[in-house]
């Protein structure tokens, strides 16, 4: 019933120890971090305490957890974007729905045309908005974002690598996702500097960019090695891409975000804006990952 316990022995033990870092970086914050970077850190590692304990679960069920956490993950961001809809709220409704069900039953109909004709979609609806900026447009690329993505993170279950190996690439995306987002937040926090878009998102330099991929290769040579998922190379190749796809979507809803003159998406995580505020990275690391697994197969 619960296929995580038979096949996923090695990923609990590698989210233990996540859990134990996750705790050391906590005591860290409030007894070594400078007072100037102290509250922003600490706001950063609360949030993760949050989020961490709802994907621990959703592996726990897996692969059913995957679904769960997609459905609950795209419900919360349609309802941070309808606040920041400009058009009727009866259309709005009607869109996400007709577009989250349109998804799922291309995926379970036709899942060899699903990924392109996603991709289609948004490549449309963000050539719309560059011609069109509208508010409105701008929350349906979001949506359609988010909603292709949460897609793909379902069918990451039906790789051709097997049980094992299937969940253990699942929790290699979520960590080198979650610990890229840390290392060049704590990075740019600390040691940020030189901007990288002032405009757009002033919080982000190039030392933080750097922080993060430092952190995702680290963090991918031993994760990796540790769940014989690929040889060195390739994995240094993937914390790198990786990286700058997380930077890439984290960058792309902080550019909506701005155009809709909002600082976070909501308040769902206190101190930490809502959940497409948590999410954005994995917008794309998720279908960048899914590509780069499919191509090596």
């Amino acid at each position: 019933m619960f296929p995580f316990f038979v096949t996923g022995l090695q990923v609990a033990t590698a989210m233990l120890a996540l859990y134990a870092l996750l705790g050391a970086t906590s005591l860290w914050v409030k007894l070594a971090a400078r007072r100037k970077a102290r509250g922003m850190l600490n706001h950063q590692v609360n949030a993760w305490w949050r989020i961490f304990p709802v994907v621990s679960l959703a592996l726990l069920a897996y692969p059913t957890g995957m679904l769960a956490l997609a459905g609950l993950v795209f419900s919360l961001a349609c309802i941070e974007l309808e606040s920041h809809y400009g058009g009727r709220r009866a259309r709005f409704w009607i869109g996400t729905c007709t577009i989250g069900f349109g998804i799922s039953w291309l995926g379970s109909q036709h899942p060899e045309f699903a990924p392109p004709l996603i991709a289609v979609a948004i490549a449309i609806q963000a050539c719309h908005c560059w011609y069109q900026p509208k508010s409105s447009q701008i929350v349906w690329l979001l949506i359609l974002m988010t909603a292709g993505a949460m897609y793909v993170l379902t069918v990451f279950c039906a790789l051709p690598f097997g049980s094992r190996q299937n969940l253990a690439w699942i929790f290699y995306l979520f960590i080198m996702t979650a610990l890229n987002d840390i290392g060049q937040f704590v990075a740019g926090t600390l040691f940020g500097q030189h901007k990288i878009a002032q405009n757009v998102s002033p919080n982000k330099t190039w030392e933080g960019l750097a922080g993060g991929i430092f952190t995702s290769q680290f963090v991918s040579a031993v994760l990796g090695a540790y769940l014989s998922l690929a040889g060195f190379l390739v994995l240094a190749i993937y914390a790198l891409v990786l990286s700058i796809a997380g930077f890439t979507g984290d960058f792309i809803f902080s550019a909506a975000k701005r155009y809709l003159s909002i600082k976070d998406f909501s308040t769902l995580i206190p101190g930490h804006g809502g959940i497409l505020d948590r999410v954005d990275s994995l917008v794309l690391t998720a279908p960048v990952l899914y590509c780069l697994l499919r191509i090596a197969e």
